[in-house]
């Protein structure tokens, strides 16, 4: 594909539709949506309640701060092996079975973490988490297009994202608060309860999703060729790493060098997830105008929000915009990418998500890992630094010259 095809892909406005389903399109069917946009309330949730935990849970377990950040570094690095893995080892099966199998999943992760007497049961559990979710997000995010037509498919897509902004309302202001009024294990409990919900949402309103054809490495090494997938797969990458670099010890960064008491931390994060989910349905509505425009605008705000928080510890005004920006920013992010690239791997959209959620999880794998060793060791301003150089470099990769016609 060359550089001109390359841009077109990027900014052309058609909604996303999976292979086979320009005609003719499916009946709309919301409650379907609906089941599988709580079930990406409830991943998100299980996999970043620990963030709003982590002193608690790293002083009960007996490690440092830096060590229990593996409880995110975890979920990643497995979503990111089992992504492939499970995409292709059940290409034959159908859809629903599939993603109700992943809902079991995560539900036991979350009762597992809540018994957790150590760090090791703990890694287990979110061993499992991590199955659900590599798998959830290479098959599971993109089922938009077998459920509405063709014109719903971005505002569906939206809504099943919007999951993601909507579990960071809730898993950091309810970890700190549940953690702070009843423990950290009743919080996980809390989120089992949550899974058991998505479950039975998926058994009651998902319908049979017979695969569109089968996945295998050769595929996904074909759209990783395509100039489009692997600027997309470079973005997401940095943003991620550079994101969670800094995002799993906000709560640190708010208690330590901000100085800010529990109750107002749990506000300053739920703040920042009401954000979020504001910018996911901000892009959602004009992504398909100019989604070049969306992600460069998301990424630059993001960079600059976590930058700036390293020069304002203690004035707690500022903090709490910079959070609130940065939430907002970051919200639309997921989406972006999201529906880059599904348009830029039109003939194989499970292979392409699939690469996504790898590359995803290992960046986010390895800046909650790196975060932690330089918090541990530089300090939690350094980590912020270089957040915001890593998501600002993000921005840069798609700033490209526009081409004639492009």
């Amino acid at each position: 594909m060359s550089d001109h095809s390359t841009a077109s892909v990027v900014d052309r406005p058609e909604p996303l539709r999976e292979v086979g389903q320009a005609t003719p399109s499916p009946p709309s069917n919301w409650p379907a949506v609906a089941s599988v946009a709580l079930m990406s309330f409830v991943l998100v949730l299980s996999e970043f309640l620990p963030i709003g935990l982590l002193p608690v849970i790293g002083s009960s377990l007996h490690v440092s701060v830096g060590t229990v950040g593996l409880v995110v570094v975890v979920p990643g690095l497995t979503a990111a092996v089992t992504a492939p893995v499970l995409t292709i080892a059940s290409g034959k099966l159908d859809r629903r079975k599939v993603l109700i199998a992943l809902a079991v999943s995560f539900t036991a992760s979350n009762v597992v973490a809540a018994l957790a007497p150590n760090m090791l049961v703990m890694a287990v559990a979110r061993i499992l988490l991590g199955v659900a979710v590599g798998g959830f997000w290479s098959m599971g995010a993109g089922v938009a297009a077998r459920l509405v037509p063709a014109e719903a498919v971005n505002r569906a897509s939206s809504l099943i994202t919007a999951g993601i902004s909507a579990g960071t309302v809730v898993s950091l202001p309810l970890g700190a608060l549940v953690g702070h009024l009843a423990g950290w294990r009743t919080a996980f409990f809390i989120a089992a309860g949550a899974a058991l919900l998505a479950l039975a949402a998926l058994a009651l309103r998902l319908p049979s999703l017979p695969p569109t054809g089968a996945i295998r490495m050769a595929t996904l090494t074909s759209s990783l060729r395509v100039p489009a997938a692997r600027i997309a797969l470079l973005a997401t990458a940095l943003i991620f790493l550079g994101h969670f670099a800094a995002y799993t010890y906000i709560t640190p960064y708010l208690e330590d060098r901000a100085h800010l008491g529990s109750s107002a931390v749990t506000l300053v994060l739920l703040g920042y997830g009401v954000a979020g989910l504001a910018g996911n349905f901000a892009a959602g509505a004009i992504i398909g105008r100019s989604l070049r425009a969306v992600y460069i605008t998301a990424a630059v705000l993001a960079a600059a929000a976590v930058a700036l928080l390293t020069t304002v510890t203690g004035m707690a005004p500022a903090v709490v915009v910079l959070v609130l920006i940065w939430g907002a920013a970051f919200g639309a992010v997921p989406l972006a990418l999201q529906v880059w690239i599904l348009r830029a791997t039109p003939d194989a959209p499970e292979s392409g998500m699939t690469l996504l959620v790898s590359v995803l999880q290992i960046a986010l794998a390895a800046g909650s890992l790196v975060g932690g060793l330089i918090v541990d060791g530089y300090g939690i301003s350094t980590g912020f630094a270089l957040g915001g150089a890593l998501a600002l470099l993000s921005a840069a990769t798609h700033i490209r010259p526009r081409l004639p016609h492009a």
